[in-house]
């Protein structure tokens, strides 16, 4: 799935903030948080349902996919890529320029044992 653009990405994060949410709803909020017209609003609605992010339902907007399952997607994807789907090697480049604090290292744990297979 392809990744979005800053502007797609605020827009959304109003969406799965305010979901469900009828259209009259979201133009507002839209005009008030991002400064848009109602046909600016519509365009970039109708974009991310062909998506398949959200659907819009009787003038209410609906999420297909949450927001915490776009950005997993879009992590696993992007793992794949550009780490040949490794994530140690994926880690290893994020850690080599920076350390992780004991508390991010203690959560990373936590994170394996609960994901690995037994």
């Amino acid at each position: 799935m392809k990744n979005l653009g800053l502007v797609e990405g605020k827009f959304c994060d109003l969406v799965w903030a305010n979901a469900p949410v009828t259209t009259a709803q979201l133009v507002k909020l839209c005009e008030k948080e991002l400064n848009w017209k109602r046909t600016t609003t519509y365009t970039v609605l109708k974009h991310m349902i062909n998506r398949g992010l959200f659907e819009n339902d009787n003038k209410t907007v609906r999420v297909l996919i949450t927001r915490d399952e776009f950005y997993a997607d879009q992590s696993r994807e992007y793992v794949s890529e550009q780490f040949e789907g490794s994530l140690p090697k994926f880690i290893a480049a994020f850690t080599s320029k920076s350390k992780l604090s004991r508390e991010e290292a203690e959560e990373l744990k936590r994170m394996i044992d609960n994901a690995s297979e037994d």
